[in-house]
C-alpha cells in the first residue's frame, strides 16, 4: 500500500495562478513524503506467533527483501506510465524503516500492533562495488571545475548496477554490453594509469562472453552461470573506472 503524506489540498492547488508574486523570506513549501507498506500475504496465527516471528526475524534481510519488492512496483510504474524520471529507492533514502505486525486494517493504513524501527545508518558511507576511488566531493569538484568529465560508460555502468541490484538480470546483461564497449573506448586515453592496462585487456578478452550473455537475454531469462558472468564483468568494469581516478585528477 502506498500513501502520500503532507500533500497540499487539490482545491488549493487549483486556485493558484500559474505565476504569482511571493513575499521576501517566505518559508519553503512543506515537503510531501510517501509511505510504503508491504504486507506479507501469509497470515500469522495470532499475536503470540507474530511476536515470536518479530523477535526471531532477520530484520536486515526482511528490510532488504521489502525494498527489492517495493522497487519492483516502482519499476513497473515507471514502465506503465512511460515516465523516465520515475525512480527506485534505497534504504538510505528512508526517513523511517519499521518492521512489525498488526491486524489487517491496521497494516493497510501503515499502522501496527507492535513494530521495531531499524537504524537509518545515514552517517555511514555507502560502500558500493563501483564507488569512485576519489571521495565524491573531490570528484564532483573536478567535474564542475573542468578538470574531469563524466564518461558515458560511467552512467551506463550505474544503470547496469541498478539492474543487478534489483535482480533484473536480462536488462543488466543488455546494459552491460554497451557499458563494456563504451568503457573500452573511453578509458583508452588513460591506459597508462597504474593497473588500468591489465584491466582494459581483461575486459577486452571478455567481450565475446558478454555478447553471448546479452544475446541469451534477448531470448529469455539467464541461467545462474550467465548471471554470475554479468556480476563478474560488471565488477571488472567498475574496477577499471576506479583505476582511472585512483591517482587523483590533474
Amino acid at each position: 500500500m502506498l500513501r502520500t503524506l503532507g500533500a497540499p489540498e487539490r482545491r488549493l492547488l487549483k486556485a493558484r495562478r500559474k505565476v504569482r508574486d511571493i513575499a521576501p523570506g517566505l518559508p519553503p513549501e512543506p515537503v510531501e513524503t510517501s509511505r510504503a507498506t508491504l504486507v506479507d500475504t501469509a497470515a500469522l496465527d495470532g499475536s503470540d506467533e507474530a511476536a515470536r516471528w518479530l523477535a526471531a526475524a532477520d530484520h536486515e534481510q526482511v528490510a532488504h527483501d521489502a525494498i527489492v519488492r517495493l522497487n519492483r512496483v516502482l519499476h513497473a510504474h515507471r514502465a506503465a506510465t512511460a515516465d523516465p524520471f520515475a525512480h527506485e529507492v534505497s534504504r538510505e533514502q528512508a526517513i523511517a524503516l519499521r518492521i512489525g505486525y498488526g491486524e489487517g486494517e491496521q497494516v493497510a493504513e501503515g499502522r501496527w500492533e507492535h513494530a521495531r524501527e531499524l537504524a537509518r545508518d545515514q552517517d555511514r558511507p555507502r560502500l558500493r562495488p563501483g564507488r569512485s576511488a576519489l571521495r565524491p566531493q573531490e570528484r564532483l569538484a573536478a567535474v564542475l571545475g573542468g578538470r574531469d568529465a563524466v564518461l558515458a560508460c560511467e552512467e551506463l555502468t550505474l544503470r547496469a548496477r541498478a539492474d543487478v541490484d534489483a535482480e533484473r538480470y536480462r536488462e543488466a546483461a543488455l546494459q552491460l554490453r554497451i557499458a563494456l564497449e563504451a568503457a573500452l573506448a573511453e578509458l583508452e586515453p588513460w591506459r597508462e594509469r597504474p593497473q588500468l592496462p591489465e584491466r582494459l585487456d581483461e575486459l577486452a578478452s571478455r567481450r565475446e562472453e558478454v555478447g553471448a550473455v546479452a544475446d541469451a537475454a534477448l531470448q529469455g531469462g539467464l541461467d545462474p552461470s550467465q548471471v554470475e558472468s554479468v556480476r563478474s564483468v560488471l565488477g571488472r568494469v567498475e574496477s577499471a573506472l576506479r583505476a582511472r581516478t585512483a591517482g587523483g585528477l590533474q
